[in-house]
Formats: structure tokens, C-alpha cells, sequence
């Protein structure tokens, strides 16, 4: 048998080698794929704050509170918020698929929905931890809640009006972080190593992994059924050419490193920071308010029953000003400013100016 000529023989195997080295990459490509799916399963389970839960479902049975409470305590919480925008997302009618905050799903769900899911949650306690995800849920939310204020920050000082949607994006943007910590389990610590800021990091995970935190944290949001809006901030979080609501988190999310004492890169900072509307000057004043807690001000949810006239005669009595004072500035009548405040009294159910002023503020309308 006359034997193969050279060229032949490295043909053959450098077919081989291909051949060996494509069934090898497509197992591992199954692997990797069957790891994710294993993951994406085992975030149904993820637990909410006990103390998020317990919340809920006092302020839900407490008929002093109001919906604007209810919604932050959920909002508060990233369990919670999966939980509710995933069944307001199921709800039949034409608002299916479609519900992108808190605020909406409130509106479709029942005070009677909202306890069962809080009723039904699984928690984790800092004094408890759990086998399965031990300090993992404390570790997330944290730097979710951190990235969420930085956000409306970011929103109060560029005069966003998407709020209640930007409370679940910034909130939610790291979701892919869980996926990859379940699927593997030297994720982060491993794949990170010697990177320092949010971009380094993703770079890590594109070439250590071939998938990143953001691309895998976009299609559980899309397996959810979560609206398209929420599912493309999620995905594009880390992009440089991120504009609108997804700039916005991108922002938020380095900002929430930075006031937790991690490295962020100037250049991106300023740069996001133009894509959103802002400089140099505006970003410093919100990095310096970021240490600080928030107000604990409690954002209009409730629709309020005063009129424009109503609302700007009761600035003006919470600053201490008297009838014939509040009359000059508005260009009223001393009676039409008593008017006004008998009105106001009675849509409020107040007794007295101190509680008027008093509910127009604890709802967010003063």
C-alpha cells in the first residue's frame, strides 16, 4: 500500500485536530449552557430580607399607612421586586408584559396579591445564613439599594421623570452577578482577580467566562417575562455608548462603587456623565451628597386631591406665613384664602393647619 504523500497526511490531521477540537468546544459549550439553565432555575429561590418581607406585610394590614409606603418597602428589596413585577407581568389585559415599575404593578395587584407574595417569600437574615446562598443575598442588595439612590440622585439632578422605573433597573441591574455565582463557584473572587474597576471586571468575565454579568442578567429578565425596557438597561448596563435610562444606571452603578470606597475611572464618570445632561459641576454635587443617607421622604404615589391653588396656599401656611400674607403673594382675598384652607381641611380630613400640613407632607404633595 503506497503511503499518503506528506501534504496529505498533514491534511488529515489537521481535519482531526479541528474535528477534535470543535466536538470539544461544543461539549463545553453544552456544559456551559446546562450550568446557566441550572442557575436560572435556582433563582426562583433567591430570598428577600426578612426584615423587607415583615415590612410589607405590616404596612399591607396597617390602615394608617398608604400605598407610597407600601411601594418603597418593596422597592427596597430585591426578591420583592422580582416577585411583583413578575406576577403584575402575568396579570390579563392589556397592561401584560408590559408593567415596568412597582408604582404600576401596585395598581393591578391587590393589597391582598402583595401580602400573599411577601407571606410566601423566602428570607435571609444577616444572624441566619443560609447554606445555599450564605452571605450572597446581603452582599447584592446592599450595592443594589446603593446603586438605586445614586440613581435618583442622578435623576433629581437631570430632571428625569422615569423614576419609578429607574427604582427597578438600578436595583436589578446586577441579577446576571447571581447567575454566575450559582453556575460558577469561584465567581467573583476568581474571575476578577486583579481587576479594580467595573470595566476592568466585565472584560474579565467576557474572557475568562465568554459571557458577562450584563448579557446574562438580560436574558433572566427576559425568561421572567419582564418588559423589554427593563430587560435592555439590564444588558447594556456596562455598554460605553450607553444613552437615556441605561446611561443613567451605568452611571449610578460606578457612583455606588465610589461611595463604597471601590475604584471607578474619572474619564467614564465624566463621560457617562455627558451622556445623561450632566458636567463636572453636578456630578461632583452628587458625589458629595452619596455618603448621606436619604431623606426617608416618602415619594408621591397616592394621586393628590388638592388643586395647583390648594397645594401653593398650604406651602405657604407650612412655612408660617398668615392668611393676610399668603393672600398678597397669590393676589387673593383674605376669605378666599379661608376658602381654600376649609377645602383643603376637608379633602385631607384634617382638623387643624399642623395636620393638613402634616398629611400633605408624610404623602409627598408638599
Amino acid at each position: 500500500m503506497t503511503p499518503p504523500e506528506p501534504a496529505t497526511a498533514l491534511r488529515v490531521a489537521d481535519d482531526a485536530a479541528a474535528a477534535d477540537a470543535a466536538d470539544a468546544q461544543r461539549r463545553h459549550n453544552e456544559g456551559h449552557g446546562r450550568r446557566l439553565t441550572a442557575a436560572f432555575e435556582a433563582l426562583e429561590g433567591f430570598p428577600a430580607l426578612a426584615e423587607s418581607r415583615d415590612r410589607v406585610l405590616r404596612l399591607v394590614t396597617d390602615e394608617r399607612s398608604n400605598t407610597g409606603e407600601i411601594v418603597a418597602a418593596v422597592e427596597g428589596d430585591v426578591a420583592l421586586v422580582i416577585a411583583v413585577l413578575r406576577l403584575a407581568n402575568q396579570a390579563e389585559g392589556r397592561s401584560r408584559g408590559r408593567v415596568e415599575s412597582i408604582v404600576a404593578s401596585t395598581e393591578i395587584l391587590s393589597p391582598e396579591a402583595v401580602q400573599s407574595i411577601a407571606a410566601r417569600a423566602r428570607t435571609f437574615d444577616f444572624f441566619e445564613r443560609s447554606s445555599v446562598w450564605d452571605a450572597a443575598p446581603e452582599r447584592f442588595r446592599l450595592h443594589g439599594v446603593a446603586t438605586q439612590r445614586a440613581a435618583e440622585r442622578l435623576a433629581q439632578e437631570a430632571g428625569y421623570e422615569e423614576r419609578d422605573r429607574l427604582m427597578v433597573t438600578a436595583l436589578l441591574h446586577d441579577i446576571g452577578k447571581l447567575v454566575l455565582m450559582h453556575a460558577y463557584p469561584g465567581y467573583p473572587q476568581q474571575v476578577h482577580q486583579g481587576a479594580r474597576t467595573p470595566e476592568e471586571r466585565i472584560h474579565k468575565e467576557r474572557r475568562e467566562l465568554g459571557v458577562d454579568h450584563a448579557l446574562v442578567g438580560g436574558v433572566l429578565a427576559r425568561r421572567w417575562g419582564l418588559p423589554k425596557s427593563i430587560a435592555s438597561v439590564i444588558e447594556r448596563h456596562h455598554a460605553e455608548d450607553a444613552t437615556g435610562e441605561t446611561a443613567f444606571v451605568r452611571l449610578a452603578d460606578m457612583l455606588a462603587h465610589y461611595a463604597q470606597g471601590g475604584a471607578v475611572s474619572p474619564t467614564e464618570l465624566l463621560r457617562c456623565a455627558r451622556a445623561i445632561g450632566l458636567g463636572a459641576e453636578e456630578l461632583r454635587s452628587v458625589m458629595y451628597d452619596l455618603p448621606f443617607p436619604s431623606t426617608g421622604r416618602v415619594r408621591q404615589v397616592d394621586p393628590c386631591p388638592l388643586s395647583g391653588r390648594e397645594v401653593e396656599v398650604l406651602k405657604r401656611l407650612a412655612e408660617g406665613k398668615v392668611y393676610k400674607q399668603i393672600a398678597h403673594e397669590l393676589e387673593l382675598s383674605t376669605s378666599t384664602v379661608r376658602t381654600h384652607l376649609h377645602n383643603i381641611y376637608g379633602k385631607l380630613g384634617a382638623v387643624d393647619r399642623a395636620q393638613a400640613v402634616l398629611i400633605a407632607t408624610e404623602r409627598g404633595w408638599l
